[in-house]
């Protein structure tokens, strides 16, 4: 029996791409009770109708997360939750700070107090490498939102409610992805812009998001960070990959944008174990009971998990073989 058969599972910012991910994955292989899709965009809860509408385990719930009232009645009788839900846009987030703030950070505060409240099981945040060593409003706010999330275990009485986060790059294919704005540049033939020739930055799949989130649930007792170890590329190689030949103009780095991407900082080295598939980064105070210390080899003091230091990459011809199997 799996985590999720029979159960109820609320997602957040579900109709965005590792919602409708998930959401498929679940449900044929999981076999939930119910899944609720919690989300504030009307338009893409009609669209996501259109393709599983008719699955009587599937619930549509209009809501934002800013709204801790409606939090509370769609968390009625659910077990598990997946935290997806968040403003992304690093350079929207520097004109736009508050509602940042009134999403990522107040936004996480509700999903907390109202699992709390409905007693849910397991909890589960999407997190991003901007959160680790944060130069940008973006990563400051969700540094803050996985602080929140690992602490609020000390809330959850004894076998109650337990929260954990789960940190990971780049996402190939997902809403927003770099792969079709430069497809549309090579077919129109102009130059592909790079923000500068050296930048690298973590891979990683939505069938790989999704699977390792769900192995997070299962292997979780409250207060872990998980990173998933995944492939680097280069920007530059990744344009190749897109669109073969084509002119590369270097526009320069943007506001808040890193040459390479963190996960895992040197701070956090002293508390973050290494296994086959993944790192675990464990809790600076775990004073809860049923907090189990993560199994896995200790990591150098020294070490940080960046994207030009990774010991695993992709070259042109695999970043294309991923391209096509995916159908980008």
């Amino acid at each position: 029996m799996t985590t999720f058969e029979g159960a109820s599972i609320l997602i957040t910012g579900g109709t965005g791409s590792f919602g409708k991910a998930f959401l498929d994955q679940v449900l044929s292989t999981h076999n939930p009770a119910r899944v609720v899709i919690f989300s504030r965009d009307e338009l893409k809860q009609y669209e996501m109708r259109q393709t599983w509408g008719d699955d009587p385990r599937v619930r549509f719930f209009l809501g934002d997360i800013r709204d801790r009232d409606r939090l509370n009645m769609a968390l009625r009788g659910v077990d598990y939750v997946v935290h997806a839900a968040a403003l992304k846009q690093v350079d929207t987030a520097e004109y736009n700070p508050m509602e940042y703030v009134k999403t990522n950070i107040l936004g996480s505060e509700n999903v907390i107090q109202a699992s709390l409240d409905a007693g849910v099981k397991k909890v589960v945040a999407l997190s991003t490498d901007k959160a680790s060593s944060p130069v940008n409003l973006y990563g400051a706010t969700k540094l803050t939102a996985d602080k929140l999330f690992i602490s609020s275990n000390h809330y959850a009485v004894d076998g109650g409610t337990r929260f954990s986060v789960v940190r990971y790059g780049n996402v190939m294919g997902s809403r927003g992805s770099v792969i079709p704005f430069f497809r549309n540049l090579a077919a129109a033939g102009q130059p592909l812009p790079i923000t500068d020739a050296r930048m690298t930055r973590f891979w990683i799949t939505l069938p790989q998001a999704v699977d390792f989130v769900i192995d997070s649930f299962t292997d979780m007792s409250g207060g872990e960070l998980y990173v998933p170890r995944i492939p680097s590329m280069k920007v530059v190689d990744l344009a190749e990959a897109i669109a073969p030949g084509a002119p590369l103009v270097d526009i320069g780095i943007r506001p808040g944008e890193k040459l390479h991407e963190e996960m895992i900082s040197t701070e956090d080295a002293r508390r973050t174990v290494k296994r086959a598939d993944r790192y675990v980064v464990q809790p600076t105070l775990a004073m809860w009971g049923g907090f189990k210390e993560s199994v896995g080899e200790s990591v150098p003091d020294d070490f940080a998990y960046t994207s030009d230091n990774n010991d695993q990459w992709l070259d042109v011809p695999q970043l294309r073989a991923m391209l096509d199997e995916l159908g980008l």
